[in-house]
């Protein structure tokens, strides 16, 4: 029986594992570390509605649910045309016919950014964000900065719905907490329009609920540095800040940087509409590890990489039975989120024919959280999938 490496155990490695095994194909999934975190529910970490376990599901149990083999040991290196992957171990892995990359991306690095932390980063600087502002909110005042920045080569790679969820759940708890005037929240970004790609009617709505929420805005200056109480903008200004939470641009992972593999500009494995490395017979490339093809809007997120892992596991499927069926991703592109604010939602969605945002107080803020839970229980099988989810 052939066999399939799937490498990275996010959103993308996750969905790639579990529907091969489904089609009773033989897999192995590598990962860095030992459990699935759930990222879109980790924004409730740092105002302490959620914890690190809440949110991570152990990939041993994923693993066990769905039959797939489970190596914990990061990728050090990657040499696809000779089928060849080395593990931090010194562990090598050659006996495979399909390789699917789907480790993930690096970040765009700033002067200082040390002094920042990200919601989209490692799992424990969530924690450390709880952390900082639970000692904040001790202190009774202060000053709090959240934003996300950009990559010139790639506006796919930009994340920013994190950065306005978070920041909207601060001001929420504040708020519940009578001390809300005491202290300034500022968002903060080098572009002159951030969340553009949701549409002008969406980005008129944001504009709104920063008014409502005396959340000022620090937008249009490219970011020159961050330093540790504040960050300082190329127009000679600094955004002073005792909490700076900042989600930094994507580019190319450095391991798959470093490989034999054809890479984009902003250094993204280039693919065709099917996930295929053309040239590399067998191997492909998914979620943020591979460049994302479509209008300038696209955008990576999670169900997209979902839906280029679950038609890779057809397409790898259908090659085995020398099948000329391909699935591809391209029309399934849209922007989908529920915009989580602590006490409410909103529903944006943008496509091809437009972008929409859509006020879900009280509820909005259930559904997510349905949604976290749905996460969770089909991913281990305890409930079914619903089509499209």
């Amino acid at each position: 029986m052939k066999k399939v490496l799937v490498l990275g155990g996010g959103f993308a490695g996750i969905e790639a594992a579990i529907y091969l095994r489904k089609q009773g194909v033989e897999t192995t999934l590598v990962s860095d570390r030992d459990y699935f975190y759930i990222y879109p529910t980790s924004i409730w970490i740092p105002t302490g509605e959620a914890t690190r376990e809440d949110v991570s599901i152990p990939l041993d149990q994923l693993a066990q649910k769905h039959g797939f083999q489970l190596i914990i040991d990061p990728v050090t290196a990657v040499e696809a045309k000779s089928r060849t992957v080395t593990l931090q171990s010194g562990r090598v892995l050659d006996d495979f016919d399909y390789l699917v990359v789907a480790i993930g991306q690096g970040k765009m690095q700033h002067p200082g950014i040390e002094n920042s932390l990200s919601i989209c980063g490692k799992p424990e600087e969530a924690d450390e964000l709880y952390r900082r502002l639970d000692t904040l909110i001790e202190k009774g005042s202060g000053k709090i900065a959240m934003g996300f920045g950009g990559n010139p080569h790639d506006t796919s790679a930009v994340r920013g719905g994190p950065a306005f969820e978070v920041l909207f759940n601060v001001h929420t708890l504040l708020k519940r907490k009578g001390i809300r005037n005491n202290f300034e929240l500022t968002f903060f970004a080098p572009m002159e329009k951030p969340g553009q790609k949701m549409g002008p009617k969406a980005l008129a709505m944001m504009d709104k609920m920063f008014e409502m929420t005396n959340i000022a805005k620090k937008v249009g200056s490219k970011i020159t540095a961050f330093e540790t109480d504040g960050i300082t903008f190329a127009d000679g200004t600094k955004l002073e800040s005792d909490l700076t939470m900042f989600i930094a641009a994507g580019k190319g992972h450095p391991v798959l940087e470093a490989s034999d593999l054809p890479l984009s500009e902003a250094g993204f494995v280039v693919t065709n509409e099917f996930n295929e490395v053309e040239g590399f017979d067998g191997v492909y490339a998914i979620g943020d590890s591979a460049n994302l093809m479509g209008p300038e809007w696209r955008a990576k997120q999670g169900h997209v990489a979902e839906v280029m892992a679950k038609n890779v596991a057809y397409n790898i499927f259908q090659h085995m039975q020398n099948i000329h069926s391909k699935e591809s991703y391209i029309e399934h592109l849209n922007i989908l989120c529920v915009m989580d604010t602590g006490n409410g939602a909103a529903f944006v969605y943008r496509s091809e024919s437009g972008g929409k945002m859509i006020p879900l107080p009280i509820i909005g803020h259930w559904m997510k959280k349905g949604w976290g839970w749905y996460c969770r229980q089909s991913k281990l099988g305890r409930i079914p999938r619903l089509p499209g989810m």
